[in-house]
């Protein structure tokens, strides 16, 4: 049994690091800092969403950089 008043209302932004990783957090709160906002808001699903279409390789920036790197040595 589901109701609306246990229904997550709450407006999120998406946010991202400088390793190009993402996250959400409440529209009201103030980023962290080393996050920026990514550009999408809306409930979490639509945010969660936006999150799966846009973040394609979990590897943190540095790490694809550096594997960028070694493979061209070879």
């Amino acid at each position: 049994m589901s109701s609306t008043r246990d229904e997550d209302t709450t407006i999120y932004k998406v946010v991202v690091n400088h390793e190009e990783q993402y996250s959400i957090w409440p529209l009201e709160r103030e980023n962290a800092l080393g996050w920026r906002d990514a550009g999408k808001s809306g409930l979490k699903a639509e945010c969660l969403e936006y999150i799966k279409e846009v973040w394609t390789d979990m590897r943190p920036l540095s790490l694809r950089k550096q594997m960028e790197v070694t493979s061209t040595k070879h």
